[in-house]
């Protein structure tokens, strides 16, 4: 309960610091810095070294890569066929493309599966979630941006990307069976739980809602995708067509219909892909996920 109180109580924040003058009109830029530069990067090294590599993690890992891959297919298919902006188009594929399947993931997990389900949990968004928007979602966002990159220039910024060279440093020493010292070990923790907060303050202190707004229909197909298309193709493909069972492929399917990714959101709009609409896919897509993720519990108690 404690995490879902941070969650609303940061966002909250967020808006009404809008109001506040000593506040600066771009102090979202600043905070969406740290978190891209210093928080992310602090996760990677503390969990990737800790994460056991087996087969049994490719149903959790095909969350994300393949929830992505399927956001790419259909907001670019749908994009192309309906005349929409190449910013618009790139927008929708890496925020309806990331799950939030940590902050509001890793909550959800524990009260609905407890200890066991973290073990999956962390699987779908450190390998899965955080890498594919480490790389995949820098190409995406550079692609759809107003930049027309060559590969060197695509492969340059992923490598230079902070939270893609914690990834591959922490993989090597996870590969070497090496971790951090303890005390290190505890600063990357401290300082990677700032990660959702200060995510979501920069999230809210963008959020407006108009009611005029064009972005409201693109609203509806995005989170129409994220909250039910996405876990929906999880659930026909782990528990129709391939047989799966047990408690890694309920979790799986859970945090396939998490909200979108708050870095995703970050991600987006620090290339220009619609900030406003980013955000609002955030801002309403967290409150409505819990009614959808309920709705999948249930469903999923039933197989």
């Amino acid at each position: 309960m404690d995490n879902i109180i941070l969650l609303f109580g940061c966002l909250l924040l967020g808006v009404l610091f809008q109001k506040v003058p000593a506040f600066p009109k771009n102090a979202h830029q600043v905070l969406n810095q740290f978190v891209i530069y210093i928080s992310i990067p602090a996760i990677a090294l503390y969990y990737i070294p800790k994460i056991e590599l087996n087969a049994s993690l490719l149903y959790p890992l095909g969350i994300a890569w393949l929830g992505f891959g399927l956001s790419f297919i259909f907001f670019y298919g749908l994009g192309k066929l309906l005349g929409w902006s190449k910013k618009l188009i790139g927008c929708l594929i890496v925020v309806g493309g990331l799950g939030n399947t940590s902050f509001v993931g890793f909550p959800v997990i524990e009260a609905l599966y407890g200890k066991e389900g973290i073990e999956t949990a962390i699987i779908v968004d450190q390998p899965g979630s955080f890498v594919v928007m480490s790389t995949l979602g820098i190409i995406v966002a550079t692609s759809f941006s107003k930049e027309t990159p060559s590969a060197k220039t695509l492969l340059t910024k992923i490598l230079k990307f902070p939270p893609f060279l914690a990834f591959f440093l922490g993989l090597m020493l996870n590969l070497f069976k090496v971790d951090f010292p303890m005390d290190l070990q505890s600063v990357f923790q401290r300082v990677g739980a700032t990660v959702s907060p200060v995510a979501l303050v920069a999230v809210g202190f963008q959020l407006k809602f108009e009611r005029r707004s064009l972005h409201w229909p693109f609203l509806g197909v995005g989170l129409l995708f994220k909250l039910i298309i996405t876990p929906l193709f999880f659930f026909v493909l782990y528990k129709l067509v391939l047989g799966a069972d047990g408690l890694p492929i309920d979790v799986s399917i859970i945090e396939a219909a998490m909200a979108p990714m708050i870095t995703g959101a970050i991600l987006a709009s620090s290339y220009g892909l619609k900030p406003k609409l980013s955000n609002m896919m955030v801002g309403v897509g967290i409150p409505l996920s819990f009614v959808t993720l309920a709705l999948w519990y249930f469903i999923l108690l039933q197989f």
